[in-house]
């Protein structure tokens, strides 16, 4: 198989996916959008309206905005990903084709979802006051790198959990465990520990990676070149050895999904 035919296939498995799911909600594409906004509006309740966190509405909106949408497409895809190939055992087992297919089919369907949901985040910042400015175009690399680092964890959870179907128990543990640590409803530059901070932003990529969405879109800073090419660099090499470890072991991998 060629690459062009493997990512033409990549992407009318996609389209696929997203015409499957969307016919399965009376609101289909509507889903896309109102997920991300209630699960932003009940953080913002529990946060600023029972637990008073003393925060300005409207940042705070926007700052639950920015780590939500970017933490969902995290990890939904992860997770939709790392049992795409399990999910699909029977042509697993009747057709010869990359195992990586199939979890890179789940990754760009989500893709294609997540681009809609950032025209919504954009939409949301400049309703509440940011507009738009040069440093915006920071969101590129950042969305690349975003989509890399979504891409490494997706593969390496698709072949855990083939090999040891345990870990589809453990990976939304893991998910819960970066919801809490990651800054979603809470800024990781402000703990009183500035050691905790740079530790998690260094050790952590998706926190850092929530932290550059605010940092390019609510204060207008450039975030860390070299760390987010550090990330790129990091999970680019994650994604040739997953890839590479896959083609090398396909029947094993078939023959652990079967059985």
């Amino acid at each position: 198989m060629t690459l062009r035919q493997y990512f033409s296939l990549i992407n009318v498995q996609a389209i696929m996916l997203l015409k499957a799911d969307n016919s399965k909600f009376k609101l289909g594409i509507l889903w896309w959008f109102l997920e991300p906004l209630m699960w932003v509006g009940v953080f913002f309740v529990v946060f600023n309206l029972i637990l008073d966190t003393e925060r300005k509405s409207g940042d705070f909106i926007l700052f639950l905005a920015c780590g939500k949408f970017a933490f969902i497409w995290f990890s939904k895809t992860v997770l939709q990903a790392s049992g795409s190939i399990v999910a699909s055992q029977g042509l697993v087992s009747k057709i010869d084709m990359p195992k990586s297919l199939w979890p890179m089919s789940a990754i760009q369907e989500s893709l294609y979802r997540q681009s809609t949901v950032y025209l919504l985040l954009f939409t949301i910042l400049i309703f509440f006051g940011a507009y738009p400015g040069a440093v915006w175009l920071w969101m590129i690399p950042i969305a690349l790198v975003m989509y890399l680092l979504i891409v490494a964890c997706g593969l390496v959870g698709s072949c855990l959990v083939c090999i040891l179907r345990d870990f589809q128990k453990l990976i939304p543990l893991g998910m819960t465990f970066l919801l809490f640590t990651s800054g979603i409803f809470w800024d990781v530059r402000e703990l009183k520990s500035q050691e905790k901070a740079e530790l998690l932003l260094t050790y952590n990529p998706l926190a850092f990676m929530i932290d550059a969405h605010r940092q390019v879109l609510m204060h207008k800073n450039p975030p860390d070149a070299l760390h987010l090419l550090a990330i790129a660099l990091v999970a680019a090499a994650v994604i040739f050895l997953t890839i590479s470890f896959m083609r090398r072991n396909s029947q094993y991998l078939a023959l652990k999904v079967l059985t």
